[in-house]
């Protein structure tokens, strides 16, 4: 559908017209091309479409639009007219630089709220006519409770990545929400997928909504090359450094399952010589943000995320995901590889799987149809002095652990409330005592640049 429909053909409005092709862009995607069409008629819809398809641009542009079509002095102080509820801080972020970037010609306002930093500046900038309000759903209630934001004024609700809100135990804050808003709006769901969940939830929010869908269920990038190294737990780190180390990679997306080990490893990689920093849950929003912004500039080569804290990243051209370890929900498999071979672009997902890993990687191959080619550990690499304390051990157990449950304790939520309604997100580690704000030391920007890089990243 894509190949034959420009955005001229859409009949957005000139000024949303002029920042699309600021952007470069003249073909919408493919869930542009379904969704922007039925937002714009005013119906409800529930769109299921794989991270990395543009799916943002497809419900913020046609928003844009109808906001244009209102006059703008219907604006009130910490009224928003628009409400788009994402399960992250980066998603937040990510939401709302689309807003303003196809927005840029205009003057519609819009800012985000989160919870993990200072409630007060936010308090402060709800004093202001806003139309378009980018909301994480702990401090959103936060707000609504302390009535410094008033949602009376809703017309259009946006629930982005409702699967991994339900994921992540928001369904209870999102009742609560829903029931501030007046009934008669416009509502508009994105999945990642079709699931039992979605569609029950789908019941409570939308009305006589219409579908669309731009990949079959669960499906994974089909550019994205995978392949499964046979690794024991206890030689995960080393090999890892050593393959990282080897191929040159100058800018490579690690997935951990613990907030712990994501600390752990990304400080073994420092030790190694290489540039490292880790983001999950605990740090805070500063400390994401911080090393975030050097990865995407090339000063960090690699990053080390939970499936929480790398929800909703948007990255240009990642060209390698790594599975340190496996996810024990298989559909997140789908959501970490589809951070690389975006837009047209080859990428590489390897994951080093342990034999007590072997029943995740089955429930993967069969959510995603296909058995994805296993090869023997890497060779070459040094293994690093047994630890004192058993830490392998530690991590194996803590992995175990973490597998038994869903982060859904409203205390451990990337976005959750603060609720003292003060808090600055600057939390500490049970497990270290130390501010979990806090990032590795990284070895300078030059080791994220190394000339020697495999030909699959050449350009």
């Amino acid at each position: 559908m894509s190949t034959t429909i420009t955005f001229a053909d859409l009949g957005l409005a000139d000024p949303l017209m002029r920042a699309i092709a600021d952007a470069g862009y003249t073909i919408p995607t493919p869930i542009q091309a379904q969704a922007i069409p039925r937002v714009l008629a005013g119906g409800d819809l529930l769109a299921a479409a794989q991270t990395g398809t543009g799916k943002t641009a497809g419900f913020t542009l046609p928003i844009l639009h109808m906001l244009l079509a209102k006059p703008l002095e219907v604006r009130k102080a910490g009224r928003p007219r628009v409400l788009i509820l994402t399960p992250t801080r980066e998603l937040t972020a990510q939401v709302e630089e689309s807003v303003k970037t196809y927005g840029c010609h205009t003057k519609i306002s819009s800012m985000v709220i989160f919870g993990g930093v200072n409630i007060n500046p936010q308090i402060s900038a709800l004093r202001k006519p806003i139309d378009i309000l980018v909301a994480t759903p702990g401090r959103l209630l936060d707000h609504c409770q302390q009535r410094t934001v008033n949602l009376s004024g809703i017309e259009i609700l946006v629930l982005d990545e409702a699967d991994r809100m339900l994921d992540m135990g928001f369904i209870r804050d999102i009742r609560k929400i829903l029931a501030l808003m007046p009934r008669q709006r416009q509502n508009l769901l994105f999945s990642a997928t079709f699931s039992d969940e979605i569609r029950e939830l789908s019941k409570s929010v939308l009305s006589n909504a219409t579908e669309v869908s731009v990949a079959a269920r669960n499906t994974t990038a089909e550019r994205v090359d995978q392949t499964v190294y046979l690794v024991d737990q206890a030689h995960k780190r080393d090999i890892l450094s050593h393959i990282i180390s080897e191929s040159g990679w100058h800018q490579v997306l690690v997935f951990t399952r613990t907030k712990h080990g994501a600390n752990r490893l990304a400080e073994k990689l420092v030790k190694d010589g290489l540039s490292a920093s880790a983001i999950h849950g605990n740090k805070s929003q500063a400390a994401r943000t911080r090393a975030l912004d050097d990865f995407k500039k090339g000063k960090v080569a690699v990053l080390v995320a939970t499936d929480i804290a790398a929800r909703g990243l948007d990255i240009d051209q990642l060209p390698q995901v790594v599975n340190f370890e496996l996810p024990n929900i298989p559909e997140d498999y789908v959501h970490r590889i589809g951070r690389t071979g975006r837009a047209g672009a080859a990428g590489s997902a390897i994951s080093l799987v342990d034999s007590s890993e072997i029943k995740y990687l089955k429930a993967i191959e069969r959510i995603i149809k296909k058995t994805i080619p296993q090869l023997p550990a890497p060779t070459g690499w040094t293994a690093s002095p047994p630890s004192p304390h058993g830490a392998d051990d530690e991590a194996r157990a803590e992995g175990r652990r973490d597998g038994q449950r869903r982060p859904q304790q409203r205390s451990a939520r990337p976005g959750g409330a603060v609720r003292s309604g003060t808090g600055t997100g600057a939390r500490t580690s049970t497990r270290t005592g130390a501010p979990s704000g806090s990032t590795p030391r990284s070895a300078t920007g030059d080791q994220a640049n190394r000339p020697r890089r495999p030909a699959l990243f050449n350009k």
